[in-house]
């Protein structure tokens, strides 16, 4: 059995209880705010439940399900734009900053004809709204800024992703393999340095 969701929040599992024979299938959201639980009997009908963080089962409504199941979380952001760089003031001034608050800053080095670059940057600003307020994330198009910029960032392929923390770079992945490895990578760096 399949399940299709209009939103990509919600993740489809199955569990079989293997005491009376009984088919239980949950909905889990990314957030963890809602957990339903659907039913069903040998008449082939559901019952829905309602098992929040009490465990208590309360029985409700399809127009219930609709609710808590597609409405998203807005407490925090779904993505956070990535500030660009210019020149190396701005980028010192950003270090700097970053070293006062003792926070680590990601840098996107890409260019605009790169397809996996532009493939890449939703992506990560996905990852950004995460780590909201425990990291900044910085993009340099490396074709509008100077070369000594892209060299003092020591870049020879793009995409390039930088992880900078006390003024000086701690980790690099280059992203020419594919974008899930990608994201999945630099999610392991910034875990790694916060």
């Amino acid at each position: 059995m399949s399940s299709l969701a209009a939103n990509s929040h919600i993740l489809y599992r199955e569990v079989y209880n293997q005491r009376d024979q009984q088919q239980q299938h949950q909905l889990w959201s990314s957030s963890g705010s809602c957990c339903l639980l659907l039913q069903q009997r040998n008449s082939g009908c559901y019952n829905l439940f309602d098992c929040k963080k009490t465990r208590s089962f309360k029985k409700i409504s399809k127009r219930d399900l609709r609710v808590e199941a597609f409405w998203p979380d807005m407490t925090r952001p779904t993505s956070i734009e990535m500030e660009p760089i210019n020149d190396s003031d701005q980028l010192d001034q950003i270090l700097l900053k970053a070293q006062e608050l003792s926070q680590p800053v990601l840098i996107d080095w890409m260019a605009a004809w790169c397809r996996k670059c532009i493939y890449l940057k939703p992506k990560l600003e996905k990852l950004a709204s995460e780590f909201d307020t425990k990291i900044k994330i910085y993009s340099v198009d490396v074709n509008k800024v100077s070369q000594s910029l892209v060299k003092r960032g020591n870049i020879s392929k793009m995409p390039t992703i930088q992880l900078w923390k006390d003024g000086e770079m701690k980790a690099e992945i280059v992203g020419g393999h594919k974008g899930w490895l990608v994201v999945e990578e630099v999610r392991e760096m910034i875990q790694k340095f916060i």
